[in-house]
C-alpha cells in the first residue's frame, strides 16, 4: 500500500511538473511570433520578458525551498498551479508592453517555486535519503513537456489563437493541476520527521563504498562547485533549446530535416533516465553526471568535425547528457548534503543556474550569429569545465571519506 501510495505521487508530480514545464518554460518557442504581432512587439521583446520571468523565478527559489521545508510541499505546489492560470490569463487579457511583462512576472514567481527543484524538495521532504527514485521519475513523466506542449500550444494558436491558447493552459492548471497536487500527502511536521533529526540515513553508496560526508563534514567548496555545474548545465539546455535548429542548419541540414532531428531530444532524455534508473544500483550519481557532462561535448565535436551526417549523434549525445544532468540537479545534493534543509539549499544552488538560462538565449544567439556552428567549441569548453568541476568534487568527497 505505502509503495503504490508512493507511485501515485510521484505519478501525480510527473504529470503536474510536465504541464508546468509545458504552459511556461516551453510556451515562448511557439507562441512567441504571434504574440509580438498581436501585441506590436519585437519577438526579442518577448523574451526579454520571459528572460525577466526567469530571473525573478531565481530569486524567489531559495524562499520557495525554505517554505517547502518547513510546510511540505503540497501547498506551496497547488499555489503555484494558481500563480501559473493567474499569470497565463494575464497573457491572454494583455493589451500592451506593461500588461505583458506583469503576467510573465507572475508566470516567473510560478516557476520560481513550483518546477523541479520544488519538485524534488517535495519527495525530499515526504522520504528522506530514499528519494531518489522518486526523483527519477518525476523526470521521467516530464521529460515529455516539450513532446507534449509544442505541438499542443501550436495546434491551439493555429486553430483559436495565441491568447485561447494562454486560457487553455490557465484551465489544465486550475482544473488538472490544483486537483492532482492537492493529492500529494502532507508532510509530517518539522518534529516528526526523522529527515530533520538525528544523524543522516546512509545514502545509497559512492564509487568507494563509503557513504558521503555528512554536511558538516562536506568540503566548502562543495556548493560553490555544485552550483558552477548546475550553471553551466542549465546555460548550455537553455541555448539549445533555443537554438538547436539553427544550429543544425548551420551545420548543412534543411529546415526540415534540423526540425526532425531536433525531435529527438525528448526521446533521448527519456531513454537516457531509464538506462540511469536500471543502473543507479551499481553507480553513484556523481559518476553518472561525469559521464552525462561528457555528452554534450562529445557530439559537439562529432558535428563540428563531420557536419550534417553527425546531427543525430550529437542530438542523441546532448539530450542523454542534458536528462541524466536534470536528474543530477536532485540527487547530488541529496546525497552530498543530506536532506535536512534541502529545499532552502537547493533554492540557493539554482540561483547562478537561473540566471544562465536567462541569459542562455541572448548570449549563444550572438555566438552563433559570428561563429556560426563553430559557436559549439564555447559550449563544449563550458561542458569540460562542468565535468572538472565534478571530478574534483567527487576527489574531495573520497578525500574526506578516507580520513574518517
Amino acid at each position: 500500500m505505502r509503495i503504490d501510495r508512493r507511485i501515485t505521487t510521484v505519478s501525480s508530480l510527473g504529470i503536474t511538473q510536465t504541464l508546468a514545464w509545458a504552459s511556461s518554460y516551453y510556451l515562448p518557442a511557439m507562441l512567441a511570433a504571434s504574440m509580438a504581432g498581436d501585441l506590436g512587439l519585437s519577438v526579442q521583446a518577448v523574451f526579454g520578458a520571459f528572460s525577466a520571468a526567469l530571473v525573478l523565478a531565481a530569486l524567489l527559489g531559495p524562499l520557495a525551498g525554505r517554505c517547502i521545508d518547513r510546510y511540505g510541499g503540497r501547498p506551496v505546489l497547488v499555489v503555484t498551479n494558481l500563480i501559473f492560470a493567474a499569470g497565463l490569463i494575464g497573457l491572454a487579457s494583455a493589451q500592451n508592453w506593461l500588461m505583458f511583462l506583469g503576467a510573465w512576472l507572475l508566470i516567473g514567481a510560478g516557476m520560481g517555486a513550483g518546477l523541479y527543484e520544488a519538485a524534488f524538495s517535495t519527495v525530499v521532504r515526504l522520504y528522506g535519503e530514499a528519494a531518489r527514485n522518486a526523483i527519477t521519475g518525476i523526470t521521467l513523466f516530464a521529460g515529455f513537456a516539450s513532446t507534449v506542449g509544442w505541438p499542443l500550444s501550436a495546434w491551439l494558436e493555429l486553430e483559436y489563437g495565441w491568447r485561447t491558447a494562454c486560457l487553455v493552459w490557465a484551465a489544465l492548471h486550475l482544473f488538472v493541476g490544483v486537483p492532482l497536487n492537492a493529492s500529494v500527502p502532507q508532510a509530517p511536521t518539522p518534529s516528526d520527521d526523522p529527515a530533520t533529526q538525528g544523524p543522516e540515513l546512509p545514502a545509497e553508496g559512492d564509487m568507494h563504498g563509503t557513504p558521503p560526508a555528512s554536511p558538516r563534514h562536506t568540503p566548502a567548496h562543495a556548493s560553490f562547485l555544485l552550483a558552477l555545474v548546475f550553471a553551466i548545465t542549465w546555460f548550455i539546455s537553455t541555448a539549445m533549446a533555443a537554438h538547436l535548429p539553427h544550429l543544425l542548419q548551420a551545420s548543412g541540414l534543411t529546415l526540415a530535416a534540423a526540425v526532425a532531428v531536433s525531435a529527438l531530444v525528448g526521446p533521448a532524455q527519456v531513454v537516457a533516465r531509464l538506462m540511469e534508473f536500471g543502473l543507479r544500483r551499481h553507480m553513484h550519481p556523481l559518476l553518472s553526471a561525469q559521464m552525462a557532462a561528457l555528452g554534450h561535448p562529445m557530439g559537439a565535436a562529432l558535428l563540428m568535425i563531420i557536419g550534417g551526417p553527425a546531427a543525430i549523434a550529437f542530438t542523441v549525445l546532448h539530450a542523454a547528457g542534458n536528462g541524466i544532468l536534470t536528474i543530477a540537479k536532485g540527487t547530488l545534493p541529496l546525497v552530498i548534503f543530506g536532506p535536512l534543509g534541502y529545499g532552502l539549499r537547493q533554492g540557493l544552488l539554482m540561483v547562478p543556474a537561473r540566471i544562465a538560462q536567462a541569459s542562455a538565449p541572448f548570449l549563444f544567439g550572438l555566438l552563433i550569429d559570428r561563429w556560426g556552428a563553430a559557436s559549439l567549441w564555447a559550449s563544449s569548453f563550458l561542458g569540460l569545465v562542468a565535468f572538472a568541476a565534478l571530478l574534483w568534487l567527487a576527489h574531495g568527497m573520497r578525500s574526506r571519506g578516507s580520513s574518517t
